[in-house]
């Protein structure tokens, strides 16, 4: 039996439908203000209840989460949209896809240091 309660923590909510793989990986973005319930700061204390909405910042997204039933023990992956959906914009799913647009290179690993037209491919493109 699978125990449903009217409020739990947002922590251990988190960690039941799987946004975190731990408990304290969930605390850690509450102390960090990673994790919003309604529009407001969440700490890992804070409890939820039926339709609140987590806003939960990951990387340069910021997944939302609609609670739909508060439960505290964790779930398998196919019975997380009995308790959750995710209604993250499609604008902010699009950042997963979006090219790497940082000043870093990025090589095959195993591939060696660059050869030397490598070096100044790489420096013709950095601008030096």
């Amino acid at each position: 039996m699978i125990a449903m309660t009217p409020e739990v923590r947002i922590d251990k909510y988190l960690w039941a439908i799987r946004v975190f793989k731990t408990r304290s990986e969930a605390a850690d973005a509450c102390k960090t203000n990673k994790v919003h319930v309604n529009g407001s700061e969440a700490k890992s204390s804070r409890n939820v209840k039926e339709g609140d909405i987590i806003t939960v910042r990951k990387g340069a997204i910021r997944y939302q989460y609609q609670v739909l039933t508060p439960i505290d023990k964790r779930q398998g992956a196919a019975l997380v949209p009995q308790y959750a959906i995710n209604i993250t914009p499609q604008e902010e799913l699009d950042k997963l896809n979006a090219p790497n647009e940082t000043i870093f290179l990025k090589r095959d690993r195993g591939t060696g240091r660059p050869t030397k037209k490598e070096r100044r491919d790489i420096e013709k493109l950095l601008g030096l």
